[in-house]
């Protein structure tokens, strides 16, 4: 703490509710040797301190924002300088050593950080991984093209479904409907089914109309 710093009242040192959770769990050396093998600690210049680093990149994905903006942002602001470790009179890190220190580190620091947390939440037990939950769209799966009579049998299924909710309802009680969803799925199952026939009459229409055109 800087000497400007001490003088202020502790309201002002006080950081929000989720800023200061947020900072007691990076305070962890977990989080910190994802880091270490970018870095030689006797060759090179001293870079910034990957504590100063994560804060930053906690603020810049949390309010979504540009590398300009965030050191913009937090140069302008006593709490995020706080929350960053940056002291009142120091420099913030300039926009193109975040990106260099990114594009430097890379993916693999950020699948450490992922384990890291990841291990914290399951010793802490927000996480429980006795169970895997898969995304269904990275699973292959047989896939069932639209087609005409697939369609049509479709809307006859729920024509028949939304008559009988009505008249369930109260609706159109003496209306006489038949139910043809039977017929509809038998018919688009059957090669010689008026589905299909509809399907393929559909078709010879679509070759007749392109070929006359093509005449013309």
């Amino acid at each position: 703490m800087s000497l400007w710093e001490a003088v202020l009242p502790e309201e002002l040192r006080r950081l929000p509710d989720e800023l200061a959770a947020v900072d007691t769990l990076l305070d962890d050396e977990a989080f910190f040797g994802p880091f270490r093998p970018f870095f030689d600690p006797r060759i090179g210049r001293p870079s910034t301190p990957m504590e100063v680093y994560l804060r930053l990149m906690f603020l810049k994905f949390r309010y979504r924002l540009g590398y300009e903006t965030l050191c913009r942002e937090v140069a302008d602001s006593f709490t995020w300088r706080r929350f960053c470790r940056i002291p009142f009179d120091g420099a913030v890190p300039h926009p193109t050593t975040l990106m260099k220190l990114t594009t430097r580190c890379g993916s693999t620091a950020v699948d450490g950080l992922n384990r890291a947390l990841l291990a914290r939440a399951v010793e802490a037990r927000v996480v429980r991984m006795n169970r895997v939950r898969a995304d269904t769209t990275v699973i292959p799966a047989d896939v069932a093209y639209p087609t005409d009579s697939g369609l049509l049998a479709k809307a006859v299924r729920r024509i028949g479904a939304n008559v009988k909710r009505i008249q369930a309802a109260g609706g159109a009680v003496r209306t006489r409907v038949r139910d043809r969803s039977r017929s509809a799925i038998a018919s688009r199952c059957c090669p010689r089914g008026a589905l299909r026939r509809y399907a393929q009459s559909q078709r010879s229409k679509g070759h007749a109309t392109r070929r006359a055109s093509t005449t013309r």
